[in-house]
């Protein structure tokens, strides 16, 4: 069975069980602690995750680290459909640009700022707000005329930016102002299979 290493409050994480959760996937979750109380974890974890975060997915042999890589692999893997990676090239690098923006704007501003606020992260919470600002300006250039981020369905790029736009508030970040952005959120979340997490 396929094992997820997460930890409850990480968004990065939350968007392997949301595919898991759309793709209705056996899976075993594994808690990964902190060690110390500090951001660090046991050397254990390293030999799966050498970089030491979370998410991690372990197949019989095989692992595999980092969101958007998992995102990838299990929407190729599991997703015979190809409704959550599709492969027509043009839709696929949609897909991708946004993926772009998760691994960008939305993790120097959104995930940054809540970091700060909600976590106690030390960093530049003004900084963060203005790239936070960014990403949901760029966000919400595609969803004030689409439904979602890429084609007509929603796929991994919608996941992979969800969690940190849901979670803005924890970072101090009014999103009210963005109309298509808000509206996303609740298509989102009224989506079959979908589960929540603290905060959302």
């Amino acid at each position: 069975m396929l094992k997820l290493y997460d930890r409850e409050t990480s968004g990065n994480a939350y968007k392997i069980r949301l595919l898991l959760s759309f793709l209705d996937i056996p899976h075993e979750r594994i808690p990964v602690s902190i060690k110390d109380g500090r951001n660090q974890v046991d050397d254990a974890y390293l030999t799966l995750n050498p970089r030491g975060q979370i998410p991690t997915i372990q197949e019989d042999e095989f692992s595999l680290w980092g969101s958007t890589a998992i995102l990838c692999y299990l929407a190729s893997r599991y997703d015979k459909t190809a409704c959550w990676l599709p492969r027509d090239p043009a839709q696929f690098g949609q897909v991708m640009q946004w993926l772009e923006l998760a691994q960008n704007e939305i993790q120097t501003g959104l995930f940054r700022a809540r970091a700060i606020v909600h976590l106690g992260l030390a960093g530049d919470l003004d900084a963060a707000h203005q790239a936070a600002g960014q990403a949901l300006g760029v966000l919400e250039s595609r969803l004030g005329i689409a439904q979602w981020l890429a084609g007509s369905a929603p796929t991994i790029a919608d996941i992979a930016c969800f969690p940190y736009v849901a979670l803005a508030g924890e970072g101090r970040v009014d999103t009210s102002q963005y109309v298509g952005v808000c509206r996303w959120i609740a298509d989102f979340k009224a989506l079959d299979r979908f589960v929540g997490m603290p905060g959302i």
